[in-house]
């Protein structure tokens, strides 16, 4: 049975390759055999691997997985087969998620709402646990708070804006071109205000001070900042915000949850943070991975997103579903962070 995988050539080559996996081992204590109806591409974080001890020469490709259960182990509590399920296979996982049928631990799937399709479940579940992660368990939104989510036309950034949304927050989101605007106009006009930036020139900090009278953001989620002025930098880094736009940009109080890996604050930064009492926190999605401490608040999370996607709180940005024979040429475009929509495979 193939999978699609992502194989190291040399030290700096890695190709996308599907490959031929061995035979299924026998079904038994809290396994369960899915059977793959759609699998959603992301971006595989190869750093993070390495410093884990998890990389290898072949890394499978697709985690976020919907299907059928065919077979349940016999310490399997939560499914039984014919079963509608969705997860998200653990960054150790063997299995790619492109095959058409694979072994998962119970503890990583929940139950798939029947009226809600696969491809639509297994394109939201990721970007969903990462609006949770930054929205209430990093931030803490609630109603009448501000929310400033940068790109807010992309998979994460629409999540986030309809979560804060539903929660009673006012937000206000940029996007990069004027088709972005008129998508999200379109997926939730009440925003409160969109900000256009195509060349870099507009101004962030006047633009959000003026809609909070001046107050600042109470939560900024961003999807990268500059951290130094450069001529020479790439037009998309020109585009992102500088560290320094953002810190003033906090109300009192306020939160700061970043995407950025290798954030440095200088010391006047530092000092802009305490005279606010504001916070700074890092948006890694993986850590409910890295640690089953909270594995119970994990499967709730991953259950309440697709009751909300069941009931329309949620609309996910999805491109049109893709064939298994363009998996590869679309997770190649999904590494290189060239896909603007949420690339789903379907099965």
């Amino acid at each position: 049975m193939k999978g699609l995988y992502w194989q190291q050539n040399s030290e700096e080559e890695r190709d996308f390759i599907f490959l031929e996996k061995d035979s299924f081992p026998v079904v038994n204590d809290n396994y369960v055999k899915v059977q793959v109806k759609a699998c959603a591409l992301s971006w595989i974080d190869q750093k993070l691997l390495s410093e884990i001890k998890k990389e290898k020469k072949v890394l499978p490709v697709g985690r976020e997985i919907a299907g059928v259960v065919l077979e349940i182990g016999n310490k399997v509590s939560s499914f039984k087969p014919q079963d509608e399920v969705v997860g998200i296979l653990p960054l150790d996982s063997e299995e790619s998620g492109l095959c058409e049928e694979i072994l998962v631990h119970e503890h990583y799937l929940v139950h798939k709402p029947e009226k809600i399709s696969w491809f639509e479940s297994a394109g939201t579940i990721r970007d969903g646990v990462r609006a949770y992660t930054a929205l209430h368990y990093l931030s803490y939104v609630s109603a009448g708070k501000s929310v400033l989510v940068m790109d807010g036309a992309s998979p994460f950034g629409t999540i986030a804006i309809q979560l804060a949304q539903h929660r009673g927050a006012k937000v206000i989101s940029t996007v990069y071109n004027l088709e972005d605007k008129q998508y999200l106009q379109r997926l939730v006009p009440s925003v409160v205000r969109i900000i256009v930036d195509s060349n870099g020139k507009y101004d962030l900090t006047d633009s959000c001070l003026e809609e909070t009278g001046g107050l600042g953001v109470d939560i900024i989620i961003d999807a990268g900042v500059r951290l130094h002025n450069k001529d020479n930098e790439a037009t998309s880094q020109q585009l992102l915000p500088h560290k320094h736009d953002i810190i003033m940009l906090l109300s009192v109080g306020g939160h700061w949850v970043t995407t950025e890996k290798n954030l440095q604050l200088d010391p006047p930064d530092c000092r802009y943070l305490f005279l606010k009492g504001a916070s700074v926190s890092f948006l890694n999605d993986e850590i409910w991975n890295l640690s089953n401490m909270q594995q119970g608040k994990y499967l709730c999370i991953l259950e309440d997103v697709m009751e909300k996607l069941s009931s329309g709180v949620f609309r996910p940005h999805l491109d049109k579903p893709v064939p298994v024979y363009e998996a590869k040429v679309s997770m190649e475009l999904v590494q290189k962070n060239q896909a603007r929509k949420k690339q789903v495979v379907q099965l």
